[in-house]
């Protein structure tokens, strides 16, 4: 229980429990029963050991399967989510191993607003979301203009793409933000949230990444983080609504986490052509994301990288 009031307001974590006896849903869309209350206990605590085995160094990075529940906010339910095991995790390891820098990288195709509105004025979290454009999709908010408030300001980094945007332009948005916030930032761990929502033949999502896409994705994250965290990195790997193409998806992220170099996941289907205006679109809102930021950080002032490999 005490790793959940870290995060959780207590009324709420009671209300959730009174819920799962009674059978009844938080709302619409959020069933609670005991099944599912026991198992969202077990994903806070799969992200917990993950996270406890990264920080003692027996591993370098671990996977938590099943995890990124990012719309549960600390008094507050949705979208599938009850308890959020991403701010579980980052709490439990800023009291027991004293982490005072963390960087959460959320490429779910949804905005996770519990774990943004978590964070949003705490400069010790730098909150990263990559998400479709929240005026097509669930939960309608995460666009560019908001960036944190008082000490916060400037931690809290939200990047809409438009529906249809495939590999290519997916991950220069990525290589154009993440990549240099990481290295500026240099967090002690990064903590990556996602799953395969954004595959484009996901039954929720628009986006339009390939399997390979989130094999490069998932590489990406990992190369960064040996660059800035001693490669100290913890996957919550969940999402996805696709089971033709879920199972693909996780092992390209799983084998570019683990540092495979070269891997060919072929997808059930043809990946659609992402539209040419979705890489303007992109290009455009990079270019307002770093007008709006560099005033916080000095490698969005000018910088750019290339070389998206």
């Amino acid at each position: 229980m005490k790793d959940l009031l870290r995060v959780h307001d207590e009324k709420y974590v009671d209300l959730i429990h009174s819920l799962a006896k009674q059978r009844r849903p938080y709302d619409i869309e959020t069933p609670v029963t005991p099944e599912i209350l026991e198992a969202a206990l077990y994903i806070c605590g799969s992200a917990m050991e993950c996270g406890k085995a990264v920080m003692n160094n027996d591993v370098s990075r671990a996977v938590s399967v099943g995890g990124g529940y990012h719309h549960a906010g600390r008094d507050y339910g949705g979208g599938f989510c009850l308890f959020n095991d991403v701010a579980v995790l980052t709490e439990y390891l800023r009291a027991q191993f004293n982490v005072e820098r963390f960087l959460i990288l959320d490429y779910d195709v949804h905005f996770g607003n519990g774990t943004s509105d978590i964070y949003y004025r705490d400069p010790t979290v730098l909150y990263i979301s990559l998400h479709q454009d929240p005026r097509t999709l669930y939960p309608g908010t995460g666009f560019v203009s908001k960036i944190g408030e008082g000490k916060g300001t400037g931690y809290n980094v939200n990047v809409p793409l438009p529906p249809h945007t495939g590999d290519s332009t997916y991950l220069y948005a990525l290589n154009e933000i993440f990549v240099p916030l990481a290295e500026e930032f240099s967090p002690e761990i990064i903590i990556a949230n996602g799953g395969s929502d954004s595959h484009y033949a996901d039954k929720l999502g628009q986006l339009a990444l390939t399997a390979n896409g989130f094999f490069r994705l998932s590489k990406m994250i990992r190369q960064t983080a040996e660059r800035v965290c001693d490669g100290k990195l913890v996957f919550l790997l969940g999402s996805g609504y696709n089971p033709e193409v879920l199972p693909l998806c996780w092992y390209a992220l799983l084998a570019g986490a683990v540092g495979l170099e070269h891997v060919n996941v072929e997808d059930p289907g043809t990946a659609p052509h992402e539209p040419p205006e979705c890489r303007r679109i992109v290009e455009n809102t990079v270019d307002e994301l770093k007008r709006t930021l560099r005033k916080h950080w000095t490698c969005l002032d000018g910088f750019a990288i290339s070389g998206v490999n």
